[in-house]
C-alpha cells in the first residue's frame, strides 16, 4: 500500500502505520514546519520529505506516486476555543479544503484517514468533508477516542473519520458517531503490549472505566532541577495543577503549551503518594497570609513536568524515536504536543484495512 502522510508533523502517523502491521510504504510525507521536518528527517531519513504548503499540491503530482492512502492530521486552531472556532472561514483550514478538492481527481486513492480535535465533528469543515466523501464514492466511520480506552494511563479526546471506496467493505457497523471504543471494535483488535500490560498490572480508570497501567511504567530517572515546577508557578497556579504519582493511572492530554502555562495543558508529577500531597496542600492553606512560607511548603512535594520523553511514552512513540540533539525541550513539548496517539491510530489503520462483509 503505498501512502502519503500530509501535515506529518514528527512522524506520528508513520510510526502509527509501522505499528499497525499493514505492509505499506510512506511514498511522500509533506509539511511546512522546519522544526517538525528536521526530526522527521531523523526518524525517517529515507522517505521523501517535502517541506512545502499543501495548497501548492497538484493531483497530477499525487496520481504520479500512484498514493493509495491518505493519512492527515490537519490544524486544529479552526475548532478550538483558543483558536476563536472560525471553522472553515479560518485561514489555517484552506489547506484541507484544497486536499478535499483532489480527492476526486486522485485515480487510484481507496483509504483515507483523519485526526483532528474534539469538536471537529460538529464544524462546517466536517460537514464539508463529508459531502466530498460521499459525492466520491467514499464510505465513512467516525469516532471519537481517547488512549484511556486502550489501557493507556492518558486522556486525549481526538475526532477520527476513517473513509474507504464503498467497493471497499467496513469490518465493522456503524450508524452514528461512536463516543467510545465499542466491544465490538476492542474485539476486532489484536492484543498489544498496552492491552497486556493494562491487564496484568493495571487499575480502573475513573474518568474512562477501562482499566489503564500506571505512570510507574513510563517514568525516567531525570535531574530533578531540570522539570522542576518553578517556585513563582507554585506561588500563583499552585491550586490549578493537575498533580499525579507514579501509582496514578491517568493523566491529562498534554499540549503545545505544556511547560510553559500550567492550567489545561497537561500534568505534573509528584515522587510522593497522594496522602502526602493532600497534607502538604492542607498544610499550605493554612499560611495564605504567607504566600513565602506556602510556597516553601509546597517546594516540599518536588513536583516537576514530565520529561519529553516520557510524554513520548504516554503518546506511544516507540523508543527508538528521537529528537536531534539541538532540539529544545520547548520545542519538543510543542511538536509533541500537536502530534497524535501513535497507538490509537495504529489500531484505526488497522481497522481502516481490514476488510469486511458489507458492514
Amino acid at each position: 500500500m503505498r501512502v502519503l502522510e500530509l501535515y506529518s508533523g514528527i512522524g506520528g502517523m508513520h510510526f502509527a502505520l509501522c505499528e499497525s502491521g499493514i505492509a505499506a510504504k510512506v511514498v511522500a510525507a509533506i509539511d511546512i514546519n522546519p522544526v517538525a521536518n528536521d526530526v522527521y528527517r531523523h526518524n525517517f531519513p529515507e522517505t521523501i520529505l517535502m517541506n512545502r504548503n499543501i495548497q501548492s499540491i497538484s493531483a497530477q503530482e499525487l496520481n504520479k506516486l500512484n498514493v493509495e492512502t491518505i493519512l492527515m492530521s490537519p490544524p486544529c486552531q479552526p475548532f478550538t476555543r483558543l483558536g476563536l472556532k472560525k471553522d472553515a472561514l479560518d485561514n489555517r483550514a484552506c489547506s484541507l479544503l484544497h486536499v478535499l478538492s483532489l480527492i476526486s481527481e486522485l485515480k487510484s486513492l481507496r483509504y483515507i484517514l483523519l485526526e483532528n480535535v474534539k469538536g471537529f465533528e460538529v464544524s462546517q469543515m466536517r460537514d464539508k468533508l463529508v459531502d466530498c466523501l460521499e459525492r466520491c464514492g467514499y464510505a465513512y466511520r467516525e469516532l471519537i477516542l481517547s488512549p484511556c480506552q486502550f489501557g493507556i494511563p492518558n486522556s486525549r479526546h481526538r475526532y477520527y473519520l476513517l473513509a474507504k471506496r464503498k467497493d471497499l467493505k467496513f469490518c465493522f457497523k456503524q450508524t452514528v458517531l461512536e463516543n467510545d471504543l465499542s466491544s465490538e471494535l476492542s474485539g476486532l483488535l489484536p492484543k498489544s503490549q498496552h492491552s497486556l500490560l493494562a491487564e496484568k498490572s493495571g487499575k480502573i480508570n475513573c474518568k474512562s472505566g477501562r482499566i489503564c497501567y500506571t505512570l510507574n511504567n513510563i517514568l525516567e530517572n531525570v535531574e530533578q532541577s531540570k522539570y522542576s515546577v518553578p517556585s513563582e508557578l507554585l506561588r500563583k497556579r499552585a491550586w490549578v495543577l493537575d498533580i499525579r504519582t507514579r501509582e496514578s493511572n491517568g493523566s491529562c492530554c498534554f499540549t503545545k503549551g505544556y511547560g510553559h502555562y500550567a492550567e489545561g495543558t497537561g500534568s505534573v508529577y509528584c515522587p510522593f503518594p497522594d496522602e502526602t500531597i493532600r497534607l502538604k496542600y492542607d498544610e499550605a492553606t493554612n499560611h495564605e497570609d504567607d504566600s513565602d512560607k506556602k510556597t516553601q511548603i509546597l517546594s516540599e512535594l518536588k513536583l516537576r513536568f514530565f520529561s519529553p520523553r516520557e510524554v513520548c511514552r504516554l503518546m506511544c512513540f516507540p523508543e527508538n524515536f528521537d529528537f536531534p540533539e539541538h532540539t529544545t525541550d520547548k520545542q519538543k513539548y510543542r511538536l509533541l504536543g500537536n502530534s497524535i496517539n501513535v497507538h490509537v491510530v495504529s489500531r484505526l489503520i488497522f481497522l481502516l484495512c481490514t476488510e469486511g462483509e458489507n458492514k
